[in-house]
C-alpha cells in the first residue's frame, strides 16, 4: 500500500452549489459582455446537453472557453475577482468547507479535479486553500498572452479525469496506485469513469444516473448543497 492518500474533489455541483461555467455565462451576461439575446438559448443547449451526457468534452468546453476569447487574463482579472467573490464564493457551503478541512486534517493530500478552465478556479482553489499544483482543470490556449477562445492538452472531463490525473502523479513520480486508493467527491454521472477506478467513490447531491449507480455499486451519497456558508 501506498502512504499517499488523495482526497479529490469535483468542483460544479459537489463543493459548490452551482456551476462555476454556467454562473460566469449569466453574470458575464448581465455586465453586458455577453448578448442574452444571442446567447442565452445556446448557453441552455450547452447545461442540458452537458447534463444528459450527450455533449463531447471538445464541444463542452470550447464553448465555454470562447467566452473568454480576445482578452488577456490581464483584462479579465477584475472582472473575474468581482464573479468569483459574489457569485462563487457564497455557493460554497459550511458543510463542503469542512469536509475539505477534515481529510487535510486526517493527513490526505487534497486535489480539485475540475472540467471547468484553470483561469476561473485557481482563485476558487486559492479560497479552499488548495495549491496551484493541485488544481487539476482544463487549460485554455493563449497566443501573445491573450485567450483564443479554445482550450489545450487534456480536457479534464470524463476520461480525461482518470488521464490527467495519472499525468498528475507520474509528474510528481508518485506511484499510479495512488489512484485505487483514493477517495474521489463528484455529483455528476459524467464523472464515472474515475469514480469507477477509485477506492473510495462518494455521489454528492448526484444526479439521477449517477444516484443510480451509486445505488447499484454500494457508494455512500452525501447532501452537501444548500449548507449555510
Amino acid at each position: 500500500m501506498s502512504s499517499l492518500r488523495l482526497a479529490l474533489f469535483d468542483l460544479d455541483g459537489t463543493l459548490l452549489d452551482g456551476d462555476t461555467d454556467e454562473l460566469w455565462c449569466e453574470f458575464l451576461m448581465d455586465e453586458g459582455v455577453l448578448n442574452r439575446a444571442d446567447f442565452e438559448s445556446r448557453n441552455r443547449s450547452v447545461v442540458e446537453r452537458y447534463r444528459a451526457g450527450t455533449i463531447t468534452p471538445a464541444e463542452f468546453c470550447a464553448f465555454y472557453a470562447s467566452t473568454l476569447a480576445g482578452r488577456s487574463r490581464e483584462d479579465w482579472l477584475a472582472l473575474r475577482t468581482r464573479f468569483v467573490e459574489t457569485k462563487v464564493l457564497p455557493r460554497i457551503g459550511g458543510a463542503a468547507r469542512a469536509l475539505v478541512a477534515r481529510h487535510r486534517q486526517a493527513g490526505d493530500r487534497v486535489l480539485l479535479t475540475t472540467a471547468t478552465n484553470r483561469f476561473l478556479t485557481e482563485p476558487i482553489a486559492t479560497d479552499l486553500q488548495i495549491a496551484e499544483p493541485d488544481l487539476i482543470a482544463t487549460e485554455l490556449e493563449q497566443a501573445d498572452g491573450v485567450f483564443t477562445g479554445t482550450h489545450t492538452g487534456v480536457l479534464n472531463m470524463r476520461e480525461g479525469k482518470v488521464e490527467r490525473l495519472s499525468a498528475w502523479l507520474s509528474a510528481r513520480n508518485l506511484p499510479a496506485s495512488a489512484i485505487a486508493e483514493s477517495t474521489f467527491y463528484s455529483d455528476s454521472a459524467n464523472d464515472l469513469p474515475l469514480l469507477r477506478v477509485v477506492g473510495r467513490a462518494v455521489a454528492v447531491d448526484p444526479d439521477l444516473r449517477l444516484r443510480e449507480e451509486a445505488g447499484r455499486r454500494g457508494w455512500p451519497i452525501l447532501a452537501l448543497a444548500g449548507s449555510p456558508s
